[in-house]
């Protein structure tokens, strides 16, 4: 089989995490990558000895024989280089979260169908391995039916500043960013339920002090200064999506916070319930409440890092044309949910979804 030519779209951060996986694939080349930034370009291009270099989507698409694309540029050029893409004939990933909202993201996947090629969403927590047992036992009905979930992202002070703090650039903050991962992975364990309605409050008060301290926030995006920076987005938030099964799911993150960082994913149902975090199971034996901890998790399946995993997944889809199990049809619902939540808080009211 020939090798799967691929051509970044994006050369930052994340496209940089995406490029070591596919280095290790081989039946992967990457063929061509483009950025607007021709600095960033050169030295993420040298890095990974790839040749063909471009500084606009159109460009590289008509000078370079391609397969597939990965998409991996700020949030609001999603819609517009995915689009590109798959008019060109080319299958693509597309980094979370998909679109700005859920109009650019419906847009995606109607070109997506048009062309008849695979768009493939970068909801990479679905392919950790805690994930993947937890589906196991779900799916085995070991659970019962799975009626409630914490989705849980805080950050004590993590706002990365940049591209990321410019609402205009990102569509908002800790919600769209980092609270889209446990949100994304609760609800697709749940069985992917459909959402009738949001309520949430976020709030802004703690960018200014936090960009004064001098505690590390951790990273960057290439040419960021959290005290120079705009900051137009939520330092926080809490929200509960209820389903139309009846199930629902409290969802909190922040990019600054008073209090501990952390990251729960934990799923309830009538037989049992799971914490992703440590990967204890509650449930009940022989009249007894009984919390059962899995061990050797890492070697359950065959051990793999999580974006290896979602990278070569994504290679097979294109190659084999195996069932995505993150397909864009998630990301829009994902993206009508993140549009009720900003509607939310913004109004003080709970949204319904249609």
């Amino acid at each position: 089989m020939a090798k799967l030519r691929v051509g970044l779209i994006g050369a930052g951060n994340i496209a940089k995490t995406h490029l070591d996986r596919y280095m290790k694939n081989p039946n992967v080349e990457l063929a061509a990558i483009c950025d607007i930034n021709e600095k960033t370009l050169n030295a993420t291009a040298d890095r990974y000895g790839i040749e063909k270099r471009f500084t606009s989507v159109t460009e590289m698409l008509a000078n370079v024989q391609l397969d597939a694309a990965d998409v991996c540029v700020w949030n609001v050029n999603h819609a517009v280089c995915t689009i590109e893409a798959l008019n060109a004939g080319l299958d693509v990933m597309c980094e979370k979260p998909m679109a700005m909202n859920a109009e650019e993201a419906q847009a995606m996947l109607d070109a997506s169908k048009k062309n008849g090629k695979l768009l493939m969403m970068g909801f990479v927590t679905r392919f950790d391995n805690q994930s993947r047992i937890a589906k196991d036992f779900i799916d085995k009905g070991l659970l019962g039916d799975i009626y409630y979930s914490k989705a849980t992202y805080l950050r004590r002070n993590g706002n990365p500043g940049g591209w990321f703090a410019d609402k205009s650039r990102s569509g908002g903050g800790p919600i769209i960013d980092i609270g889209v991962h446990p949100l994304d992975l609760t609800r697709y364990l749940m069985g992917n339920p459909k959402p009738v309605s949001v309520y949430a409050v976020t709030s802004d008060l703690l960018h200014k002090e936090r960009a004064e301290l001098k505690t590390s926030v951790g990273w960057h995006p290439d040419g960021a200064d959290p005290k120079k920076d705009i900051c137009t987005v939520e330092s926080n938030a809490v929200g509960i999506i209820r389903y139309e099964n009846g199930a629902s799911t409290l969802l909190e993150c922040s990019y600054a916070l008073n209090g501990e960082g952390r990251g729960d994913r934990i799923l309830y149902g009538t037989k049992g319930g799971i914490s992703l975090n440590d990967m204890k199971i509650y449930s009940e034996m022989n009249g007894f409440m009984t919390n059962v901890s899995l061990v050797d998790v890492n070697t359950y399946y065959e051990s793999k890092e999580a974006f290896q995993a979602e990278i070569d997944h994504f290679v097979d889809c294109c190659q084999n044309k195996t069932p995505c199990i993150s397909p864009a049809e998630d990301g829009v619902v994902i993206m009508k949910i993140l549009d009720a939540l900003y509607k939310s808080a913004e109004t003080g009211k709970s949204v319904d979804i249609d």
